[in-house]
């Protein structure tokens, strides 16, 4: 049998998008992996493995066999991380500044005191301690890749960089050679030097961009405290939150973040929940309510018991699954995974064909054009503008999502929620405050204190927001529970029991169609009442007799009507589902604006409702809460559930609204809207760029006008090319979602 684990592990020592591809080859690559993908832009692999045929240290040690490593230990794997690239980061500026002070000295003799006694011995001297120091990276780099069989942008430096320095150190040591065939020996120091030079501060200033695209996790981490107030002994000791453990008592003062997930024990206060919730009003909590991590206490001071700890508590979850989702690829990154895979092959053989093209048609200084333009090939090129194109629009897209109450499971979830026409909503939880009170309790029978209590049993059995309210209801009236004999749950109908040989029925319009044939006078005039008014109606009955018809309303939500409008203008067809009878659903529909609804629907009905929508060619977004939408939400194109609702449903979901307030769903279109388009801008440029770069690097306007690319100046280019990828996705961090 398999133990499938799905774990994300950082990955060091990655310098371009090819690097990513590399490391996603040789662990796909392993036996007992099921899938593998590495994001250049969070630096991540996101592994799903059987743990009994492959170890996490098997697959580091695939990962090491080719250059690169993975982080396996899950302890504070984010702060590691974020160390590592904080010691690369100041490891890179050292590197960048120094090459730069060199690179001075060395473009002054190759451009200003080119006739300086000894300039190119000079220029050698100078050359040889840079590429070994500040080049050095590229050239260890190139030589692992070249070795494994394979090939990366630090494979382009490298060979690019050698060719111009080792052709230099020919000239200058014997410029005899081209002198006797009547050709000026060129030197290329400053061209070797300033490439690297480029490289290196394309990196530092890519690194910094790619640093900016990772706020909405930092954010996140940051809401949860280091240390924790732990009551041991009867005393208040500070320890850090990484000793806590389930069961624990805990201190909270006042303006204090609580450390880990758990309930009230003992202490009144008020708790601000917005960074986890969005809901702006502090919430009161006394012993018995539960409290979360990241959250913020306000001025009173209570003891609660620590719940879930670690990676166990809500905030840990919603880092995790905004980290998983920032690491998973949208449907596009594979294409340009396919041209990232054979991009640098292919430039190596333009490279090659364009010093044959020079050195046939090149005229008397065929060899030095060769040369330079050969080398302008390589280093023009940029596979990292066409792998950060994706993965950073991804990551601050789904950045800015977390950051506005929004969790995206998959990428692919962002991605296709722009062609989605067609949104359903569940009703109650989704449309409606999900908080159903009862507004009328009518007997049809002289009212019996047995009957109460047996309704009141019944319902504690029952997990329906409905039944919630009734029993809510009933303990207001001290109703008691009573043994039932039997129980049975009948899925979006209501409930049947026995007490005492006789049997009894809860539930909706269509078991009081079943079960309710000795009519009572005066009845269906209340139940349409009841109905026409919005209410839903829950009926308890005994036998063919019916004993009671009960009246409960939910709320509309503040913003439901807005929310409908909104997608409504933006050309998004709504429907409704719900299990109420017709004449509910008909005026909650009439108060929200919404023309296509279904009542009565069971489970079943409401999966239908999607597919018939599908097979009209519809792309359908499928909203909901509760278990009863399940079913629904697997089968809809694009699956959102509501954040107060169940477990089940968030699991189903690939969306996530972690408040009550429908605004966010047009929100969630609008950045669906905003990242695509992000993407497809930063792959255009992407790929107008090598387009247009490579065969101008090769001299293809040298016959028109005489334009021939310098290879410092093809260095500058390629490395701000990636840089300004990263820079055009980091504007939707600011951008303002509707």
């Amino acid at each position: 049998m398999q133990r499938i684990e799905k774990k994300v592990y950082p990955v060091l020592e990655m310098s371009c998008a090819v690097c990513a591809l590399n490391v996603e080859s040789i662990v796909s690559q392993q036996p007992g992996v099921i899938s593998a993908a590495v994001n250049f832009a969070t630096n991540t692999l996101s592994v799903e493995f059987d743990s009994d045929r492959i170890t996490p240290e098997q697959i580091r040690a695939a990962v090491q066999s080719i250059g690169y490593d993975l982080i396996l230990d899950e302890t504070e794997v984010t702060e590691k991380q974020e160390e590592f690239q904080e010691k690369h980061y100041k490891i890179l500026k050292i590197r960048t500044i120094g090459a730069w002070a060199l690179l001075i000295p060395i473009m002054l003799l190759a451009m200003v005191f080119m006739h300086f006694p000894y300039a190119n011995w000079i220029m050698m001297v100078l050359t040889i301690p840079f590429l070994f120091v500040f080049g050095r990276s590229f050239y260890i780099s190139g030589w692992k890749h070249a070795v494994s069989g394979q090939a990366n942008m630090d494979t382009l430096v490298s060979l690019s960089t050698a060719i111009a320095f080792v052709f230099s150190l020919f000239n200058t040591i014997y410029p005899a050679f081209w002198i006797e065939r009547g050709v000026e020996p060129h030197v290329y120091y400053e061209a070797a030097c300033g490439i690297i030079a480029f490289v290196l501060l394309g990196k530092l200033l890519e690194e910094k961009a790619k640093g900016s695209t990772s706020g909405a996790i930092k954010k996140l981490m940051g809401l949860q405290p280091k240390t924790a107030h732990l009551i041991k002994d009867s005393e208040d000791v500070e320890v850090p939150i990484s000793s806590l453990q389930p069961g624990m008592i805990i201190s909270v003062r006042p303006g204090e973040k609580i450390p880990v997930d758990g309930v009230v024990t003992d202490g009144i206060s008020y708790v601000d929940e917005s960074m986890i919730s969005g809901e702006p009003v502090p919430i009161e909590k006394k012993a018995g309510d539960s409290v979360l991590a990241g959250t913020i206490n306000q001025k009173g001071s209570f003891l609660f018991k620590a719940e879930k700890v670690g990676s166990e508590t809500m905030l840990a979850q919603i880092v995790r699954m905004v980290q998983e989702a920032q690491s998973s690829k949208a449907p596009v990154q594979r294409i340009v995974d396919k041209v990232a895979g054979v991009f640098v092959p292919a430039v190596i053989i333009i490279s090659l064909l364009t010093f044959i093209a020079w050195m046939i048609a090149g005229g008397e200084n065929k060899f030095s054009y060769a040369l330079l333009s050969a080398v302008s090939v390589l280093v023009i090129a940029c596979p990292c503008a066409l792998g950060l194109a994706t993965p950073t629009a991804l990551m601050v897209g789904i950045g800015k999502a977390a950051e506005n109450h929004i969790l995206i499971k998959d990428a692919s979830a962002l991605e296709q929620m722009r062609r989605v026409n067609t949104v359903v909503l569940d009703k109650t939880g989704t449309l409606t405050e999900g908080h159903p009170s009862v507004s009328d309790f009518i007997w049809a029978i002289p009212y019996l204190e047995e009957l109460r209590n047996l309704l009141y049993s019944a319902e504690l059995k029952s997990e329906h927001p409905l039944a919630i309210a009734i029993v809510e209801s009933l303990q207001e009236n001290d109703a008691k529970i009573v043994e039932l004999d039997k129980f049975e749950s009948l899925t979006g109908i209501g409930i049947t029991f026995e007490k005492s040989g006789q049997s009894y029925w809860i539930g909706s319009n269509k078991l009081l169609s079943l079960n309710w044939s000795e009519k009572q006078s005066g009845l269906d005039k209340k139940i349409e009442e009841l109905q026409n008014s919005g209410k839903s109606t829950v009926f308890f009955g005994r036998d063919k007799e019916l004993l009671a018809i009960i009246g409960i309303t939910d709320k509309i939500k503040k913003t439901s009507v807005e929310a409908v409008r909104k997608l409504e203008a933006s050309g998004i067809a709504v429907h409704m589902l719900t299990g109420d009878s017709t004449q509910t659903a008909a005026a909650v529909a009439k108060a929200l604006g919404i023309h296509s609804y279904k009542a009565s629907a069971l489970p079943d009905d409401k999966e239908k409702y999607i597919q018939a929508l599908q097979a009209d060619g519809k792309i359908v977004a499928m909203v909901g809460d509760g278990i009863n939408d399940s079913q629904a939400l697997a089968r809809a194109d694009v699956s959102i559930a509501m954040g107060k609702g169940t477990d089940i449903a968030m699991d189903v979901a690939m969306m996530t609204l972690i408040t009550s307030d429908l605004m966010l769903l047009p929100k969630a279109f609008s950045l669906s809207k905003k990242t695509v388009r992000l993407i497809y801008q930063n792959l255009f440029w992407a790929f107008i760029y090598n387009l247009i770069g490579i065969p101008i690097a090769a001299g293809i306007l040298y016959p028109i006008n005489g334009f021939l690319l310098n290879p410092m100046l093809a260095s500058a280019a390629m490395a701000f090319s990636s840089v300004s990828v990263v820079l055009n996705s980091l504007r939707l961090k600011w951008s303002k979602l509707k």
